[in-house]
């Protein structure tokens, strides 16, 4: 029953979060008084082509896009794959940080739970909207940040030893946001944006420990290697093409938050112990 609600769940949010990521991007290219139309908690839904408002027929995660053939019902333009490609994901990504979550669901941690739910729906949006536009937008990392807070604060609250675990975050900001920052800084935005230093801060504070931390960015920088040489090999990119590099810190957040213990656990006994 807990999986079915969350599929669901994950269809929902993942609609919203295809909504957002183009609201998000229509504000930016639109004046402050036409941007209104494209409020993100008051605006009606509509087609992106003919701008048509979308009945409730219209708007059901999946298959709605499957009856309809891919296609608007009132313009009859394509419908991109985007759309329920990323309901699915959404949803796929929520019944799997339930299966894998690292702690038992209980007490506090359902709270936790719940807060990665609303992460999840925005990291997805930011992934698209990195891939597309290679920005990082604020008024999609911002609200993250409050989440996160939140998340970071009910995770600490478990913890028996505060001095150590705070220790311990503030270390793992630094190398999720800092080592971004000096890069940033050093390179004056040649080699990084500064959207990506403030997703890193981010990532660093819910990664929570410095192991975790430095995992994320190894995880993120294979993660691009392997999307990036295959492409350079078939010379679909070159050395100068800019790739967004944010959509694989937030996968690499993923597997951490998910997996990061079981990983360093073997790590340890298996590399370090021997």
């Amino acid at each position: 029953m807990v999986i079915l609600v969350l599929v669901v769940l994950g269809l929902a949010l993942g609609s919203f979060a295809n909504a957002l990521v183009w609201r998000v991007y229509k504000q930016s290219k639109s004046s402050k008084k036409l941007a209104s139309k494209y409020s993100i908690t008051r605006g009606r839904s509509m087609c992106v082509d003919c701008g048509h408002k979308l009945s409730f027929l219209d708007l059901v995660p999946v298959i709605s896009w499957v009856g309809l053939r891919g296609k608007c019902r009132y313009c009859h333009k394509k419908i991109s794959w985007q759309y329920p490609g990323v309901e699915l994901a959404t949803a796929v990504l929520f019944v799997l940080s339930y299966v894998f979550w690292p702690v038992g669901l209980a007490g506090k941690e359902w709270l936790a739970f719940g807060l990665w739910l609303a992460i999840l729906t925005g990291f997805v949006a930011l992934i698209v909207y990195d891939f597309r536009w290679m920005i990082l937008p604020n008024k999609i990392i911002l609200p993250l940040y409050f989440l996160a807070v939140i998340f970071v604060v009910v995770k600490l609250w478990a913890s028996a030893d505060i001095i150590k675990s705070l220790s311990e975050l503030v270390l793992a900001v630094f190398i999720g946001g800092g080592i971004f920052y000096i890069l940033f800084r050093v390179s004056k935005e040649k080699w990084i944006g500064g959207g990506d230093v403030k997703l890193g801060l981010l990532l660093g504070a819910l990664a929570l420990t410095p192991m975790n931390a430095m995992m994320l960015l190894f995880f993120a920088s294979l993660l691009g290697c392997i999307y990036i040489l295959p492409r350079m090999l078939s010379k679909k990119i070159t050395k100068h093409t800019k790739i967004p590099f944010g959509p694989f810190l937030i996968i690499g957040c993923i597997l951490v938050v998910l997996f990061g213990q079981v990983v360093s656990d073997w790590y340890f006994a298996h590399l370090i112990y021997r």
